[in-house]
């Protein structure tokens, strides 16, 4: 076999499903990834901060923000620091939940990929 190893299933037994069913794809994507991961470090976190952290444009961010939110995953909250306008942004429980999950399937497919491999058999 060239450089991929060939695995098929022998077993009649149903097996586990693979981590990588149980990542979430709203959660998963990279730059709403970073903002729930950002969000759970403190209580809320200013619009300005997950620009200039996740290196994203005001419209590419704007978006993520929107599929979060809609998502049930943030809370944002739009108010003032003295005349400024400002946007901060918050993890629910919800989204706390949806986190945890996706950091729970991610340790899962690592445990299966650092796990000893079976030796081949001719």
């Amino acid at each position: 076999m060239s450089g991929a190893e060939e695995r098929t299933s022998t077993s009649d037994a149903p097996a586990e499903p693979h981590p990588v069913q149980a990542l979430d794809d709203t959660v998963h994507q990279r730059v709403r990834l970073g903002i729930l991961t950002i969000a759970r470090e403190a209580d809320r976190v200013d619009f300005g901060f997950l620009k200039k952290e996740l290196a994203v444009t005001d419209g590419n961010l704007s978006r993520h923000l929107k599929v979060l939110e809609e998502s049930g995953l943030i809370a944002i909250e739009k108010g003032y620091a003295g005349k400024r306008p400002r946007t901060w942004v918050s993890l629910t429980r919800e989204g706390a939940h949806a986190l945890e999950e996706e950091l729970r399937a991610l340790r899962a497919l690592v445990r299966r990929l650092e796990a000893p491999r079976p030796p081949l058999t001719p």
